[in-house]
């Protein structure tokens, strides 16, 4: 069976990103068709909320909903001494960015922000693959996309939101999709229960640990689930050997302290892994079509920031889309703010992803000085305020300062970060068995 439909806004991709746009486009009056490949519930990774996420929810109006469905996260901590660990608590943030967050699971989430763009008038289909997409100009998008029993779906469109994630359908259409040369990364996770939680208010932090090939995620969920994943040098994760589970144990005994947390627990559902995921695209718009959240870039889930780079990168596109369509001529305009602005926040991420394992930072992160308010501009970080405030901005520049101070009084350590970091970027993973997808 053949269809056609038009509609003034096409979104490909049901994750954050897409939602997000979808969301608001419809409010604004356009006729939008959001496609989902898969059907939700469905299974993803980047559980951990940033405060600055939630005046995105308040805008869309599903913060009640989000608060029904996750755990109030106050912080994050990291090891300091041994036996011991540093939390950073968002209260303390320098800037203007709410005191808490939330951790979600993925599979509620996402559905819950899909069924809420339907709620909005937004023609949102689950199961519905993008197969073929042409977007030259405003007023000329096309695609052809087939759902679950085989009837083809032909699309005609005035704007393109490429919302894909991994899939990156404009990316590779393009040929614009390039091995992220700095950074990269493969991941081993699943689901517990009965993990030992932080006491008292903390009980919903993030948790995180570093290793010698990598780093450790432990993410509080509801109903007991405890989210544990070790984010892994490629070519550590080439070592595995038999099954799964047993390797992903095995990594977790490099962290005693983290695996002192596991004494009573009991995985639920299988273990995943994924391979190499660090990448960006040469371009994140032209003519008629622009890219939101990890359909243009993704680094590495450290720092919790995927789906609010997704969730702000959707609400950001949908008002350029929104602008263009309403004037034409204030497309390219638009365009080359989002992407200013976008790059820039995924800059500041990135040059602490780069690098999170290193011995200098291990140290800073440990034992924080609060020198110059450096500490509180960290913590912003932390929270997401990667955008707009300069005084966040500015103790971010002076913690990069200290970092290279550090550097210098210990050359030969920053040489063999230098070093290592160099070779993980060049190694390659494969064989995963599940897409990291925060968008």
């Amino acid at each position: 069976m053949h269809s056609k439909v038009d509609c003034d806004v096409l979104v490909i991709g049901g994750g954050p990103a897409g939602s997000s746009a979808a969301t608001l486009l419809a409010r604004n009056g356009w006729r939008v068709l959001l496609l989902e490949k898969d059907k939700h519930p469905r299974f993803h990774i980047g559980e951990s909320l940033l405060p600055c996420n939630l005046p995105i929810f308040e805008q869309l109006g599903v913060l009640e909903k989000v608060s029904e469905l996750g755990v109030l996260k106050l912080g994050a901590d990291f090891p300091s001494d041994p036996g011991n660990y540093q939390t950073f608590h968002f209260r303390r943030a320098l800037g203007n960015s709410p005191p808490h967050a939330f951790q979600v699971k993925r599979e509620e989430f996402d559905r819950m922000l899909f069924e809420h763009a339907r709620e909005a008038g937004v023609d949102a289909r689950e199961q519905v693959k993008v197969e073929e997409v042409t977007a030259t100009a405003i007023d000329a998008v096309s695609a052809l996309a087939r759902d679950a029993q085989g009837n083809t779906l032909e699309i005609g469109a005035r704007y393109l939101v490429d919302a894909s994630g991994r899939d990156t359908v404009l990316g590779n259409k393009l040929k614009l999709k390039r091995k992220n040369e700095q950074h990269q990364s493969a991941a081993i996770f699943a689901h517990f229960l009965d993990v030992e939680r932080r006491p008292g208010e903390d009980a919903g932090n993030i948790s995180i640990y570093n290793f010698d090939h990598g780093w450790c995620w432990f993410i509080p969920l509801r109903d007991g689930v405890m989210s544990v994943g070790c984010v892994c040098w490629p070519e550590y994760l080439k070592q595995r050997k038999g099954d799964n589970e047993g390797f992903l144990i095995n990594t977790l005994k490099l962290m005693p302290e983290a695996w002192g947390r596991m004494q009573q627990a009991r995985m639920t559902g299988e273990v995943r892994v994924t391979g190499n995921y660090s990448y960006t695209c040469s371009r994140m718009s032209g003519p008629g079509w622009i890219m939101a959240g990890d359909a243009w870039a993704f680094v590495d889930p450290v720092f919790s920031s995927g789906v609010y780079l997704a969730m702000h990168g959707g609400t950001r596109a949908a008002e350029v889309v929104n602008g263009s369509l309403r004037d034409p001529r204030r497309e390219a305009g638009l365009q080359r703010a989002f992407a200013k602005r976008v790059e820039r926040g995924v800059k500041v991420f990135s040059w602490f992803i780069y690098r999170f394992n290193s011995p200098i930072m291990r140290g800073l992160f440990a034992h924080p000085r609060n020198y110059l308010r450096v500490e509180e501009g960290v913590i912003s970080m932390l929270a997401g305020d990667v955008f707009e405030s300069r005084p966040v901005m500015l103790r971010v520049h002076l913690f990069r300062l200290l970092y290279a101070t550090a550097g210098l009084l210990s050359f030969r350590k920053w040489r063999s970060d230098l070093s290592q970091r160099r070779r993980q970027a060049r190694s390659e993973f494969s064989g995963g068995t599940t897409p990291v997808d925060p968008a």
